[in-house]
């Protein structure tokens, strides 16, 4: 069955992937809560927390060791200064970069090591892959 067959080629992927995230020393949920906080600045620990379905400690640990790197900051928010919002920093953009740099300079020099037809083959995929991202 083509599902049983790509699944674990797509884990093998995404393994080879997440392997550039530890490269510059940032863990796979370090980059999630990155791209996340990105995507949403300003967002606070508990909407994080019930997104990335984390309990409010454990966020709250994985912010502090951010914070303590200097890829996150706390902000008080304009509108309500009870509440603190999450800020990526300067080194934090950087990280992202590198990291996105470095797994966009993997897959380039896999996808160079192949034939052309077999480029070609995955270019083809490219758009029905997109489809199954799709609810």
């Amino acid at each position: 069955m083509l599902a049983d067959q790509l699944r674990p080629i797509l884990q093998r992927l995404q393994r080879h992937l997440r392997r550039q995230n530890q490269a510059v020393g940032a863990s796979p949920l370090h980059m999630g809560l990155l791209n996340t906080i990105a995507q949403q600045e300003g967002v606070g620990i508990g909407d994080l927390a019930a997104q990335e379905k984390l309990r409010g400690p454990t966020i709250t640990a994985h912010i502090n060791q951010m914070a303590t790197e200097g890829w996150v900051e706390r902000r008080p928010s304009a509108d309500d200064k009870r509440r603190v919002g999450l800020f990526i920093t300067r080194k934090g953009r950087a990280l992202m970069n590198a990291t996105q740099q470095r797994r966009a300079d993997w897959l380039a020099m896999r996808l160079a090591a192949l034939s052309p037809e077999g480029r070609r083959a995955v270019a083809a995929a490219l758009a029905p892959l997109e489809a199954l991202c799709h609810d």
